[in-house]
C-alpha cells in the first residue's frame, strides 16, 4: 500500500472504518433438514397437525400471536422445528391444492421461526437489509427436497406461479399489515373454503379495505398495489376479482361493474405480537 493511502484511512473517522468493516453478506440460516431423496415422501403424506397445534395455541381469532410465550417455551420452539424438518422430507409432488397448503404453511411456519428467532423486536422490517446484512425474507431457508428454499423464492418463484391471488390472504409476513394469521393449519382438503374466509375477513376490515361511493374511489390495502398484476391485468379485472370477497353489498355491487379507482392504504409494519 502506498504510504500517502495508508495516511489518508488513518485519517478516516472511526465510525466510518466500523461501517466498512461491516459491510460483509449475511450467512444464510438454515431450518428443517437436509433429507436426501430415498427418504423424501409426496405432499399427501406430509402431516400439518403439529402445525395446528401451535397455531391454535399461539395465535388468537385476530391473528395475532403471542410470541412472548412461544419463546419461553423450549418444548414448543422445538415442536416448531420438528415441523420444519418434517417439511423437509417433501419431494414437493402432488396435487395443487397440497401443493398450496403445503407452502402457504411453510411460509407462515418459517417467518414465525424466524421472528422467534429475533424476538424481542418491534417489526419484521428490523430484518430486511437492502443492501449489506441479514434479511429474513433472503437468507432464512428451509430444506424441501433436499434444497434450501426462501421466503422471497416460497413467494415468487412457488406460490405466486400457481394463479391463485387468494394466497395474498394467506401468506402472513408478521406485520399488522399483513392479513391475519389463521389460527389453524391450512390443508388441502379445507384449502378453498380457508381460503375464501381469509379473502372475505380481510375486505371486511377496515384497515384493509374502504369504499367511498361518493368518489366511486376503493381505498385498499397497499397488496393490492404490489401484487396488482396477480388479481387482473387492468384496474377493471381487478375490482371485479375482488369483488368476488366483498362483504358490503354496495361496494359489492359497484366493484363487480370495473368502474372506480383504486387508492392505496399506508401498510402497518409494526409486529402483529398479542402486545401490540
Amino acid at each position: 500500500m502506498k504510504p500517502w493511502l495508508r495516511a489518508s484511512m488513518l485519517l478516516l473517522p472511526t465510525t466510518l472504518l466500523v461501517i466498512s468493516t461491516n459491510l460483509v453478506q449475511a450467512e444464510d440460516v438454515f431450518v428443517g433438514k437436509n433429507v436426501p431423496a430415498t427418504n423424501q415422501i409426496a405432499l399427501d403424506k406430509i402431516d400439518h397437525s403439529n402445525w395446528d397445534i401451535l397455531l391454535k395455541k399461539y395465535v388468537n381469532n385476530e391473528g395475532r400471536v403471542n410470541y412472548s410465550a412461544w419463546k419461553k417455551s423450549s418444548a414448543d420452539l422445538q415442536q416448531l422445528d420438528q415441523y420444519l424438518a418434517h417439511l423437509s422430507h417433501s419431494n414437493s409432488q402432488g396435487t395443487s391444492p397440497e401443493k398450496l397448503a403445503f407452502w402457504i404453511n411453510a411460509y407462515n411456519a418459517v417467518t414465525v421461526k424466524g421472528i422467534l428467532r429475533e424476538y424481542p423486536t418491534t417489526s419484521i422490517r428490523n430484518h430486511t437489509a437492502r443492501v449489506w446484512g441479514y434479511n429474513i425474507w433472503k437468507n432464512l431457508k428451509l430444506y424441501v427436497s433436499g434444497k434450501p428454499v426462501s421466503l422471497d423464492q416460497m413467494e415468487h418463484q412457488l406460490l405466486r406461479k400457481m394463479n391463485e391471488p387468494r394466497i395474498h390472504f394467506a401468506i402472513v409476513c408478521a406485520s399488522i399489515g399483513c392479513p391475519q394469521l389463521l389460527n389453524e393449519a391450512y390443508t388441502p382438503e379445507k384449502l378453498d373454503e380457508q381460503l375464501t374466509t381469509n379473502a372475505r375477513h380481510f375486505f371486511a376490515d377496515q384497515s384493509q379495505f374502504r369504499y367511498n361511493s361518493s368518489n366511486n374511489t376503493f381505498y385498499v390495502s397497499s397488496i393490492l398495489d404490489w401484487f396488482g398484476e396477480d388479481f387482473g391485468r387492468t384496474e377493471k379485472e381487478r375490482l371485479q376479482r375482488i369483488s368476488l370477497w366483498l362483504t358490503d353489498d354496495q361496494a359489492k355491487n359497484a366493484a363487480s361493474t370495473g368502474k372506480g379507482t383504486f387508492s392505496f392504504l399506508e401498510y402497518n409494519w409494526n409486529l402483529n405480537d398479542q402486545k401490540n
